[in-house]
């Protein structure tokens, strides 16, 4: 009785030998491609088979690492924005701050060069608040009584007459501004030297060159300045210009219109001009003794 296999499971060499040659034939092959490279183009071949397969795993991967990527350059980018727009406006806030510095820089400046012009005693103030009253123009300053400022001296900027001094506080100054109803300034024109008086036409912005003559040698554009008569204001300190001139043969008067050369929207910085010290002080009014009318008597007291 035979005990062999059939020859249909017959095995072949024995797994060792098998391992052996399966060895000796990768390391031959291995020093054949280091030597001629011969397996560079199947190696070009199964890579570029491959790719597709490599591509296709490494899709999720991917794609997993792109979301991240993404939300978290927003996040980022958001928060650099964010940065950036706070950094913006700090340096937005200390330019403005810097241009307003040069600006009043500038103005302290002209200031001081109008001051210097001027003869007599001033005083730097700095404009407050503008007053309460919606139907007068007035303005109040940091300096008074204290400040030896009395009432009635000019208020002038670098450009021209502001107001005049009407109230004075012990820290504290009113200010009337020269577009006031009840404000008048002799003036002189600057062409011709005619004289006048400019008054306030009470909405804040206007003058009116009052009692002038139709006939009056009065221009578009003429240049009104400080004539210096009523010993307040000094003499050629410009006032307003002419903006508009109405003449009508039925009236007296010509209607004149100006418009202020300064104004205490364009600086809070203004110069209070003290009094001249080479005027002799003004004249008391002396009031009249009221004489009792005729055929009145006194009561006697019993």
């Amino acid at each position: 009785m035979e005990h062999q296999p059939p020859p249909f499971f017959n095995r072949g060499p024995a797994p060792l030998v098998r391992l052996m040659f399966f060895v000796v034939l990768a390391l031959f092959l291995m020093v054949l491609d280091a030597r001629f490279h011969y397996a560079e183009p199947l190696r070009a071949g199964l890579a570029l088979l491959a790719y597709p397969i490599q591509r296709v795993a490494l899709a999720p991967v991917q794609l997993a690492s792109g979301v991240v990527d993404f939300f978290s350059s927003q996040v980022r980018l958001q928060r650099e924005n964010e940065a950036l727009r706070e950094k913006q406006l700090r340096l937005a806030r200390d330019l403005l701050t810097f241009e307003a510095l040069a600006a009043e820089n500038a103005h302290l400046r002209q200031l001081i060069g109008a001051r210097e012009r001027t003869p007599r005693k001033v005083t730097l103030a700095e404009i407050l608040y503008a007053g309460r009253d919606p139907f007068s123009r007035k303005v109040i300053i940091d300096k008074g009584g204290r400040d030896e400022i009395e009432p009635g001296l000019p208020v002038v900027d670098d450009i021209g007459v502001i107001g005049q001094v009407t109230r004075v506080y012990p820290l504290l100054s009113e200010v009337t501004l020269i577009t006031d109803k009840d404000h008048a300034i002799p003036v002189q024109v600057v062409r011709n030297g005619l004289r006048a008086v400019v008054y306030g036409a009470g909405d804040g912005t206007t003058l009116e060159l009052g009692f002038m003559a139709t006939n009056a040698d009065i221009l578009n554009g003429d240049e009104l300045v400080t004539s210096g008569i009523d010993g307040i204001y000094p003499a050629g300190i410009p006032v307003a210009r002419v903006a508009r001139i109405e003449r009508d043969a039925a009236y007296s008067f010509a209607k004149i219109s100006c418009v202020p050369a300064a104004g205490p929207g364009r600086h809070t910085q203004v110069l209070v001009i003290g009094r001249d010290a080479k005027l002799p002080p003004a004249p008391e009014v002396r009031q009249a003794r009221r004489t009792p009318a005729k055929g009145r008597r006194g009561r006697r007291r019993e």
